[in-house]
């Protein structure tokens, strides 16, 4: 197993969502829609349905070409049919599987804002603990994070070629994790 990995299994975000929804109770945010930033965001926002039972759109941002590398920005692959009429004066709640140099979340808000709606918060899974290439326009007022981790490479279930290996991955990379006196979930 990789160190510089960190394995999260189907459990786990489930476990980060459930936590999650209570961190928007808590706070008081109260969404109208869910806005899924596929294709990492999916999963999480359909869980996270499960939780506050909202509509959820979903929008396709691509910031990798093929080759896995950055292309110069974020663009557009795919967008919510009538978007004005489904956002405009609701709060809105974007989720993402990980915040990393934060370009495609920055990028998406950015274009939601475009159809005035009352409030956008950003909810992620994880957040990469290091600089970012850009900041949230201020109209962002709440983030939330399942869990701020170190700049690893994610390795997320839904990516997984064998299910079982990468479960058994994570679960190695638990107890080892606990034997240092960390608890993760």
């Amino acid at each position: 197993m990789d160190e510089n990995k960190f394995y999260v299994s189907y459990n786990s975000v489930h476990k980060l969502v459930k936590n999650l929804s209570k961190q928007l109770t808590e706070t008081g945010f109260d969404p109208d829609v869910i806005v899924a930033i596929g294709s990492g965001g999916f999963i999480p926002a359909r869980i996270m349905k499960t939780f506050i039972n909202r509509p959820i759109y979903a929008v396709g941002i691509s910031y990798y070409g093929i080759d896995k590398k950055h292309k110069d920005h974020p663009t557009k692959i795919q967008w919510i049919d009538e978007v004005q009429s489904q956002l405009e004066g609701k709060k809105v709640l974007l989720i993402d599987e990980v915040d990393d140099t934060r370009a495609t979340l920055a990028y998406c808000v950015g274009e939601l804002l475009k159809f005035n709606p009352e409030e956008i918060a950003v909810l992620v899974l994880h957040n990469k603990v290091k600089d970012k290439d850009v900041e949230f326009p201020v109209e962002i007022k709440r983030y939330f994070a399942g869990m701020q981790i170190e700049n690893v490479w994610i390795k997320y279930p839904w990516d997984a070629d064998d299910i079982e290996l990468h479960t058994e991955n994570e679960r190695i990379m638990l107890e080892a994790l606990r034997k240092q006196g960390k608890e993760l979930y």
